[in-house]
């Protein structure tokens, strides 16, 4: 018989200890998020079980926990700095530096006082100062949902994300090098100096090499990256060396780099390593520093803790207060300024776990385990009441442009078709010569869906006197006359042949095509780039495996990389027998507009019904609601389509349940995609997700390129 003998030291194993972290990241944050809160609160809580004050199966000073934590809070910083929109701030510059200024530093005014009214020494009061003057974008994908990201108050606050945690990043840096001891005028210029250098090389350096290096590995995602994740690492080192935080490094490296990576898959990736692994290694970390005993006397003498709060949202609101007077922003879009800049999660939790383990020389914490237990609380709180302040207030935000929808013929890709073909400058031979046909490439691979997808693309196509192209991708091999690719070569043909007899039943010009590609989704983008395809056209695929959510589906890559819009379907019978179509409409954007005008052509092929579902929530005023309504109507009938298209109110608080409880009586669903990950990892309801897993008749989600 044998017994199986437990090393004492078998918790402290590396691979252990790693393993105890990914059983927690990957059962914690689901459990919370069901109950309708923040997955990092799980992640806290879930540190504090498995630490020294719970089961003390981990321990924060353990080599593997270090390492872990200090490459979560680097991405954090670096994840903080990815979601910065550059173009979003260059419009608004001064708007966004104006309210960025005032947001900055009313806090640090706020906390400074709440510093020196506790006996705190003036530097850590400047340092507390400095964790409330930032902010995260915790509700950006809210806003995004609602889509009132073009409202100026909104793109002004997103913009003044830049100048908060710029500055208050560099407040930390002084902060740490005088609590250092021994920090003279000299030294301090010295820093500054050393920083501004610094930025420099980074910010342009590394965007300049990025680009460079992007350009010539060209589909090359994996090593772009590894670069991407170099460049990281590379900052934070270097800020290091120059002697400030390897935050600091991590959070220009974002900036740098944020231009090269655009909306790529490549950004989807970085960011999905980062919140599925480092960064919830960061936040279990916390969870491992904080002592119950000493949490729970920071909270039984709840004053600082109390005041540190009050002090942030107090400090805000009169930012967002004085931006309304100077700017003349409405109370809807000061409370939605206030509300976006209200959560403290990336940067002010990466630089209070910074400062309360700088040590000077006499073996002082920059500060105490009180303000560390302070700032959790207030990151808790201000994660909680942020984007539920947000949702209520941005619905009342003005959601529809004013100008230019009606003249911008670029908004929709077949608006541009139909004003070359009603008014032609020289006749027929120029629509030949100078506009392409309307080409619809319709990737095949399973012969089960592939009926319903060619009829769609069929219908389109003829609706606008266009063709459409079958493409068969066939996977590469090292050698061209491998057994495997000739048998893969044949089966492609006898599905281009299925297909084209189907395509003939609809008296369409059909022009199949075989492409041998490494990469199915590419060579789907790249054949209809080279036919400068205007639509393509594709099946469901499985977006929820594990492989899908690491390397990107089919369907993500060709979302990404296409040069035209993408209608992903899920056909449950023939699109010839489709007689009701329902379109949710939330705003009044350029790619709201083309999933309205698609529809409309669907439906003007078969006789059909449209449907323009919006759900208001109950708090809008009537006069905004009639304003969308009266703007929706118009966009509805501008076009030359003769559809019967109407439209349909409803109040409702569960944007989803009321879309799924109204589809019940249509054919089709046609939804957008909207894209967009949160930051630090943290779960966002997504309205789109809900739909789709419950909606029991065919959808299609349209995609617009990037």
């Amino acid at each position: 018989m044998f017994l199986l003998e437990v090393p004492v030291n078998f918790l402290a194993e590396p691979i252990i200890s790693f393993t105890i972290l990914l059983t927690a990241i990957f059962i914690v944050p689901p459990l919370f998020e069901k109950l309708k809160l923040p997955g990092l609160v799980g992640l806290l809580l879930a540190g504090v079980i498995l630490g020294p004050n719970g089961l003390n199966f981990l321990n924060s000073k353990s080599e593997t926990i270090k390492l872990l934590s200090d490459m979560g809070k680097v991405y954090l910083m670096f994840v903080a700095g990815l979601e910065i929109d550059i173009e979003q701030f260059r419009q608004t510059k001064n708007r966004s530096m104006g309210f960025g200024f005032l947001t900055f530093l009313m806090p640090l005014i706020a906390g400074i006082i709440t510093g020196r009214l506790f006996n705190l020494s003036w530097n850590s009061s400047v340092l507390i100062g400095s964790l409330l003057a930032s902010h995260t974008l915790l509700a950006y994908p809210i806003v995004s949902r609602l889509g009132v990201i073009g409202n100026e108050a909104v793109t002004v606050t997103i913009g003044a994300t830049i100048f908060t945690d710029t500055g208050a990043l560099l407040l930390l840096a002084i902060c740490v090098g005088i609590h250092g001891g021994d920090f003279t005028i000299f030294k301090l210029v010295t820093l500054l100096g050393g920083l501004a250098i610094y930025s420099v090389v980074i910010l342009f350096g590394f965007n300049k090499v990025g680009k460079e290096f992007f350009r010539r590995t060209g589909d090359e995602e994996s090593n772009q990256f590894l670069f991407i994740l170099l460049a990281l690492f590379l900052a934070s080192v270097g800020a290091e060396l120059i002697g400030i935080e390897k935050i600091v490094g991590a959070f220009l490296a974002g900036l740098a780099v944020n231009g090269v990576l655009g909306n790529s898959p490549v950004k989807e990736k970085v960011e999905f390593v980062g919140s599925v692994l480092f960064i919830p290694c960061f936040f279990v970390d916390m969870g491992l520093l904080i002592d119950i005993p000493a949490f729970i006397k920071t909270l039984s003498s709840i004053g600082l803790t109390a005041v540190i709060v009050v002090a942030l949202i107090s400090s805000k609101f009169v930012a967002a207060f004085l931006a309304k007077i100077f700017y003349r922003y409405s109370n809807s879009e000061m409370l939605t300024m206030w509300s976006l800049s209200l959560p403290q999660v990336a940067a002010t939790l990466a630089a209070a776990l910074v400062a309360y383990q700088t040590v000077n020389p006499a073996g002082e914490r920059l500060i105490g385990e009180d303000v560390l237990n302070s700032i959790i609380v207030l990151m808790l709180v201000t994660a909680i009441i942020g984007p539920v302040i947000t949702a209520k207030v941005a619905r009342t935000l003005q959601v529809v442009p004013d100008t230019g929808w009606k003249t911008d013929s670029l908004s929709v890709w077949w608006e541009s078709y139909e004003q070359v073909i009603e008014a032609p400058e020289n006749g027929e031979n120029l629509l030949q010569q100078d506009y392409p046909p309307f080409i619809v490439v319709v990737p095949i691979y399973n012969p089960v869906t592939q009926r319903y997808l060619l009829e769609m693309a069929a219908l389109l196509a003829r609706h606008e006197s266009g063709q459409i192209m079958p493409l068969a991708i066939t996977q590469a091999h090292v050698n061209m006359d491998d057994p495997l690719l000739v048998t893969a070569l044949e089966k492609s043909k006898e599905r281009l042949r299925l297909a084209l007899e189907i395509s003939q039943e609809f008296d369409v010009e059909v022009s199949p095509k075989i492409r041998i590609d490494d990469d199915v989704a590419l060579g789907i983008s790249h054949a209809s780039r080279e036919q400068n395809a205007s639509l393509v056209v594709m099946g469901w695929g499985d977006t929820r495996n594990l492989r899908a959510r690491l390397f990107g589906s089919v369907i993500d890559k060709v979302f990404w990389s296409s040069q035209c819009p993408v209608a992903v379907t899920r056909l449950l019978r023939s699109p010839t027998e489709i007689k009701r179509i329902l379109v949710p409409v939330g705003d009044l954007m350029r790619v709201t507009i083309g999933t309205i005008r698609f529809a409309q052509i669907l439906a003007d092929v078969n006789q059909a019904e449209v449907v323009l579902l919006h759900v208001k929530d109950r708090l809008t005023p009537a006069r905004q609601v009639t304003n969308f309504t009266s703007k929706l109507s118009d966009i509805a009938n501008q076009s030359r389509l003769q559809v019967n298209t109407n439209i349909l109110t409803i109040v409702g608080d569960d944007i989803a349940k009321v879309i799924i409880e109204q589809a019940q009586g249509f054919d089709l669903v046609v939804l957008r995609s909207v894209r967009y990950r949160t930051a630090g990892g943290l779960a966002v309801s997504e309205v789109t997700t809900q739909v789709i897993n419950n909606l029991k008749c065919s959808i299609v989600m349209l995609g617009q390129p990037q």
